[in-house]
């Protein structure tokens, strides 16, 4: 998505900025019997990251990782992205960031090549869908050495965030042929399906965090006059303000809040823990292992939970093992060896209960 205050970002005589490319992917498939507020907790949050996560980025080199040679970027282009990362970090948030030059560390890959779009994987799907570290997670497919605005975009897709233009509940009717019409002019050159699925679609409302519509989101894209027929304030046209917008913030604030020593509940063997937390909401634990053994760490009640287990080490939080029991009948369950003297970080975000503090944690 192109910033909408960058004079660089719409080329003279082309009908429209660069947009995003959303890509498409499957959507969520629940049992017929998760349905109402469980469904749409689910959905909402089950590609949120465990908050406290360090996501590592990689950007592809085209020269000694074998990759193709135009996966690769310029320097200035790849410090874009970094300001970028410090844009979300820099408001107090959970999640932590890294680059690595190993991509089979990376949850986020990323390419620059020409014409193929900029675009991101929205949230776990970098993981979920996109395993081998031959695969790009994000690529920006145009020079974004003055687009500040377009890295904070894919970023956000990388974090959850979906386009705020597709909010179901912004009311906007479109003129179809228009944003057709427009939309199958370069710089994009889209076709109706994809211009379908990137702009016109609406998203479903178990997939939008709240429900009103925010045209200031660095999540939205920018629409010049004659492309929306309602709201009449609309139809003039949508230039977002640029940059992160108070409901961006709010957003990301919301589901990786900043975390502190105070946060981590020490974990005892055969202790149950109670998960007093709303839906969406996280709690972290940590546990020592007196005896080196194998462990079962086990979620208790009817509720829907994502567990991820980490060890922590001199050089950051290590990735262990993880269980999301989201739209079925189990618990979370993680069973492990562990080492004595060790420290492991348990997070676990609640998608659903049945009622608050009904369900519990447990490491045996």
């Amino acid at each position: 998505m192109a910033k909408k205050d960058t004079p660089a970002s719409i080329v003279e005589n082309e009908t429209s900025p660069h947009y995003c490319t959303m890509v498409n992917v499957p959507p969520v498939q629940l049992p017929p019997d998760v349905s109402g507020m469980r469904s749409h907790m689910i959905v909402m949050t089950r590609k949120k990251w465990a908050n406290g996560t360090k996501l590592k980025y990689y950007f592809y080199n085209g020269s000694t990782d074998g990759s193709p040679a135009n996966w690769k970027g310029t320097t200035t282009q790849k410090n874009v992205v970094k300001d970028a990362f410090a844009a979300w970090k820099n408001l107090g948030i959970g999640l932590e960031f890294g680059e690595t030059t190993d991509r089979n560390e990376a949850e986020i890959r990323i390419g620059f090549l020409p014409g193929d779009g900029s675009w991101s994987y929205v949230g776990r799907d970098v993981i979920d869908l996109v395993p081998s570290p031959d695969e790009r997670t994000m690529n920006f497919g145009w020079d974004i050495t003055h687009e500040m605005d377009t890295a904070i975009h894919e970023i956000g897709h990388t974090l959850g965030a979906p386009h705020e233009h597709q909010n179901p509940f912004a009311g906007i009717v479109w003129d179809e042929e228009a944003v057709y019409a427009s939309l199958a002019q370069p710089p994009n050159s889209w076709s109706r399906e994809t211009t379908f699925h990137n702009i016109i679609r609406k998203l479903s409302p178990t997939e939008v965090e709240g429900s009103t519509h925010d045209p200031n989101s660095v999540m939205h894209y920018p629409f010049g006059p004659g492309m929306i027929k309602e709201p009449a304030e609309f139809r003039n046209g949508i230039n977002p303000a640029g940059g992160l917008s108070a409901k961006d913030k709010e957003f990301v604030r919301k589901f990786y809040p900043p975390l502190v020593a105070a946060d981590y509940i020490e974990m005892k063997v055969s202790q149950s823990q109670v998960l007093d937390i709303k839906a969406g909401q996280q709690k972290n634990f940590v546990f020592k292992p007196l005896t080196s053994r194998k462990y079962k760490i086990e979620t208790f009640g009817a509720m829907d939970t994502v567990m991820v287990l980490f060890e922590r080490t001199a050089g950051g939080e290590v990735y262990l093992s993880g269980d999301d029991d989201s739209g079925t009948d189990f618990n979370s369950k993680i069973n492990i060896r562990l080492i004595k003297g060790r420290e492991y970080i348990v997070r676990l975000r609640l998608y659903y209960a049945e009622r608050e503090g009904s369900g519990s944690v447990m490491v045996y």
